[in-house]
């Protein structure tokens, strides 16, 4: 299970692809677990636990409501991911914790049949998707 990884939110998808896939099996170890150059999301593993993901960045600008046309913020480029047991204790939690609201819990099948994500913003303006599979 993979309690937090990193996403690397990208314009040029293919590319970045084509580099992680040829440089993270020699490097770490770590093989392909889901995703094709096409997008929009792929992720490698090492013994079972997310080493790095990646995802078009105007799939999660359709999550935050960012300007598509807008060049993202320096915390847009990334977004720290935690699986989380309970989806809406964990974004209440941020929140009375000083996070700020950005994408209240929801189902994302697009994403994965029975994923459910929630987004904030730590106090530092960082993006966090907190995320748990149902079934």
């Amino acid at each position: 299970m993979d309690a937090l990884h990193p996403r690397l939110l990208v314009g040029r998808f293919a590319e970045t692809f084509r580099f992680y896939a040829a440089v993270l099996p020699e490097l770490t170890g770590a093989h392909l677990v889901h995703g094709t150059e096409e997008g929009p999301y792929a992720h490698w593993d090492l013994a079972g636990e997310g080493v790095l993901m990646l995802l078009d960045r105007r799939a999660m600008d359709d999550i935050t409501g960012a300007p598509a046309e807008a060049e993202p913020a320096p915390a847009d480029r990334t977004v720290l991911v935690s699986r989380v047991p309970d989806v809406d204790a964990g974004y209440a939690l941020c929140l009375r914790h000083g996070a700020t609201a950005v994408a209240a819990p929801a189902g994302r099948p697009e994403w994965g049949p029975t994923l459910r994500t929630a987004h904030v913003r730590d106090p530092e303006g960082n993006l966090v998707e907190l995320q748990s599979y149902d079934g």
